[in-house]
């Protein structure tokens, strides 16, 4: 290869790779992947997230990890029940129902009859979600006979409530626990995480729903000044939003594990008529 031909080459590979370079840019630019990242990144005003959870909060949901350890000698006086109930247990948000089992056992072991929702992972909602959810509750009501009590823990408390509006003859009471029903749905630290995991604004779901409007059946809300992930005053509500709000003290993920939301629980089921 001569000298000038040699020139002439590397003269020609950085422009190459600008081409390439922004070709690159302008594919990601109009990718889906992008798209989400910017739904993460969205600019919110403060007084949209004010009430969220201070990062202390935050740090504390870690000490599930030592839950496991806290099971193998921990003892719960269960009582059996006077008036058993079938339940439905509806996940939180990126949850798989097998995190509720342990409060589902503990329901059983009362007396009570546990199902889960029948979706698998709760990746947020949309209509189709919807309808096999409402699916899910014909067939229980039917099968069972009798109406069924929702209890949902975070974004599942938000299922619990909307089905509950749709299909209220089949619902016995609904159990929210954690959820963020009320109030700016950015007072939050996952509404990032959940706008970039579904792919829409928590602004605007593709559902049709009203989350502060009250199902027209009894509505009992969960909520605590320990929770890491949800601002307590959207998960507690205002009245008219619930019949009663009930406040515990565990985290976000102690919601499906504290004694003490267990017990709450099961007095709820208790007064379900």
């Amino acid at each position: 290869m001569t000298p000038s031909r040699l020139s002439s080459d590397i003269a020609r590979i950085p422009a190459q790779f600008a081409a390439a370079g922004a070709g690159a840019r302008q594919a990601y630019e109009a990718s889906e992947f992008a798209r989400r990242v910017a739904l993460a990144r969205e600019v919110c005003p403060e007084e949209h997230e004010a009430g969220k959870p201070r990062l202390v909060r935050l740090l504390g949901e870690l000490e599930f990890l030592f839950e496991p350890v806290r099971r193998r000698t921990r003892k719960l006086d269960i009582a059996i029940t006077a008036n058993p109930q079938m339940v439905m247990l509806l996940p939180g948000f990126a949850a798989h129902p097998v995190r509720m089992r342990y409060l589902a056992r503990q329901l059983e072991a009362a007396g009570h009859r546990t199902k889960r929702w029948g979706l698998g992972f709760n990746w947020g909602p949309d209509e189709a979600r919807f309808e096999q959810l409402e699916a899910r509750l014909e067939e229980l009501h039917a099968r069972h006979g009798r109406k069924v009590v929702l209890v949902g823990w975070s974004l599942g408390g938000l299922f619990a409530r909307e089905i509950a509006k749709r299909r209220p003859e089949m619902v016995a009471k609904v159990i929210t626990m954690g959820s963020p029903f009320s109030g700016s749905l950015r007072a939050n630290n996952v509404w990032r995480a959940y706008q970039f995991i579904t792919g829409h604004s928590v602004d605007a779901p593709p559902i049709d729903a009203d989350l502060p409007a009250k199902p027209p059946v009894e509505t009992v809300a969960l909520w605590s000044a320990n929770d890491g992930a949800i601002a307590p005053r959207c998960a507690a509500g205002r009245p008219g939003e619930r019949d009663r709000a009930i406040a515990l003290r565990c985290t976000h993920m102690g919601f499906t594990y504290d004694p003490q939301v267990i017990h709450t629980v099961l007095e709820e089921l208790e007064a379900t008529r």
